[in-house]
């Protein structure tokens, strides 16, 4: 079987976007190689290793691939896909001089192509990702998360995930009740219960994040302590979504509220994050590209937090803010 192969070369801060942007037009698969030009192949204080071969991507670009079934319509994905792109200026998000590119190949060629670029990986200090098909031994109080993300976003290599997941390492104590906005993979649901979180409410818009986080969570043993519900952002703890009829695993409000998604959609729910939130429970926001900050943090500061930490990565920020004792 043939399928084709779509290649988008754009900037770092526009890889989330485009990732959806290619699920949005029904790939069948997408993969995200970034630029190795900065990075040395070695072992990192973490313990973390890279076996992926360097490439000639430039510093600050990525290549995305997204496949798709052969006889799609390629002209018209590519005529969106365009559009969609050149819109993310007016949101603040520069793509660059982007480049698309297409290709015929066969199956065998892209079905587990992505998969030499997943290796396991020491992304925190007790935190470690094993991809299904690797073989790996931890090691004396090592966390390992069992995953397969499928076509669902989030396998802990992309800064944004790794600043959520170094978070939860340094803020789980043990019996906090947590909600994931914008699961994809599942990861930081995942991440969050092995650190000893009680239990976790995983939320996201995409129904197949919502199959591949359900997957995960059980490929872990976990799901009977992860609770995934289909939802736009917090909407379903507001009743305005239908939810199963089942009651949420976690008791509202929460100790912790982590979201790995854009800083616009950020901004968009602040004010439903700290009502989610017990008093002096915390809020790690990450996905915000380093020309957003400002604005989210203005946005975190009006709606009554108080930021307390900031990390970053690869231009990528994450903030730890806190809901204040007695609010």
């Amino acid at each position: 079987m043939k399928w084709h192969e779509l290649t988008i070369r754009t900037r770092t801060e526009a890889v989330e976007m485009v990732t959806n942007f290619l699920h949005e037009l029904e790939a069948d698969g997408v993969s995200v190689e970034e630029s190795w030009a900065d990075r040395k192949p070695e072992v990192t204080p973490l313990g973390e290793w890279y076996d992926r071969p360097l490439n000639a991507i430039p510093a600050g670009w990525v290549e995305i691939k997204g496949w798709f079934v052969e006889g799609a319509d390629m002209a018209a994905v590519t005529r969106t896909l365009h559009a969609r792109i050149g819109e993310l200026r007016d949101y603040g998000i520069d793509p660059g001089e982007y480049a698309l590119e297409e290709a015929l190949v066969d199956e065998e060629d892209w079905a587990d192509a992505w998969k030499k670029y997943f290796k396991p990986l020491r992304v925190s200090e007790r935190l470690t990702i094993r991809p299904t098909w690797e073989p790996y031994e931890p090691g004396p109080g090592e966390l390992v998360i069992d995953l397969d993300p499928g076509m669902a976003f989030g396998t802990g290599t992309h800064a944004t995930t790794a600043l959520c997941l170094r978070a939860l390492d340094r803020i789980i104590q043990g019996g906090e009740d947590v909600i994931d906005v914008g699961t994809g993979s599942g990861i930081l649901a995942i991440g969050a219960v092995k650190l000893g979180a009680r239990n976790v409410l995983a939320l996201d818009l995409d129904p197949v994040a919502v199959s591949s986080a359900k997957a995960n969570a059980e490929l872990n043993g976990l799901s009977d302590r992860i609770d995934v519900r289909e939802s736009d952002l917090l909407g379903v703890l507001r009743g305005s979504e239908t939810s199963n009829g089942k009651p949420f695993n976690v008791q509202l409000p929460v100790d912790l509220v982590v979201a790995n998604i854009l800083a616009e959609i950020i901004l968009r729910f602040i004010d439903d994050v700290y009502a989610a939130l017990k008093p002096g429970g915390l809020y790690i926001a990450s996905g915000i590209y380093i020309n957003k900050e400002q604005d989210v943090r203005r946005g975190l500061e009006e709606a009554g937090f108080e930021i307390v930490r900031r990390d970053e990565q690869d231009d990528w920020i994450a903030l730890t803010a806190r809901k204040p004792e007695g609010r």
